[in-house]
């Protein structure tokens, strides 16, 4: 386990704690509203910026390898879909675009596993940039509208917080889609090329 991958692993390991406090109202009751905003943007804020830094320190330290180009997008994967969860559960995100979120991932997982089947790490792809982008300001959209939602802040804004999440979130379900394509042409000519 080298730096990069440790951090990588921090998503892994804060996404339980992440949804633990998310619900924890829900659970023990409306008292710990308050502290569950505040962790929750906490955690949500070392999770994204794990990723970012990742990514950085492997490249910048020598310390890519084929382990962290399937350890990184697992544990985005792990870690986004466990706030995208969260999201459904109290209204927030449509089930229809966490199922297409869902679908997505889960192929992609397969297809990397095939992949490695054949000896080839299948990386991250532009179109998987993308979405990893379009998933990213999702979680920012609809963790800004619960963390105001929850600590009664700017209460004129917060329809507008919701509308603004929910366009967020279909724009991440259509990246999510364009991205399969990606990685299918992709499979597709690499497999034919072998």
């Amino acid at each position: 386990m080298n730096l990069a991958n440790i951090l990588t692993a921090t998503r892994i390991v804060l996404s339980p704690f992440f949804m633990f406090f998310f619900f924890l109202p829900s659970w023990a009751g409306d008292k710990f509203t308050a502290l569950a905003a505040i962790v929750c943007l906490f955690l949500f804020a070392v999770i994204e910026l794990s990723d970012m830094f990742d990514g950085m320190a492997a490249r910048s330290l020598g310390m890519v390898s084929d382990f962290g180009k399937i350890f990184d997008p697992f544990a985005d994967v792990f870690s986004r879909l466990t706030y995208f969860m969260c999201f459904v559960g109290i209204g927030l995100m449509p089930v229809w675009i966490f199922a297409i979120i869902l679908y997505r991932e889960v192929t992609i997982l397969f297809c990397r596993t095939m992949m490695m089947k054949r000896g080839i790490a299948m990386g991250a792809r532009m179109g998987g940039k993308i979405k990893a982008c379009a998933y990213c300001g999702a979680g920012i959209s609809g963790m800004l509208y619960v963390t105001f939602d929850w600590l009664n802040i700017f209460s004129g804004i917060i329809g507008h917080m919701r509308i603004i999440s929910l366009v967020f979130f279909v724009i991440s379900a259509f990246a999510a889609l364009l991205s399969l394509y990606d990685y299918i042409i992709f499979i597709r000519k690499t497999v034919k090329n072998k």
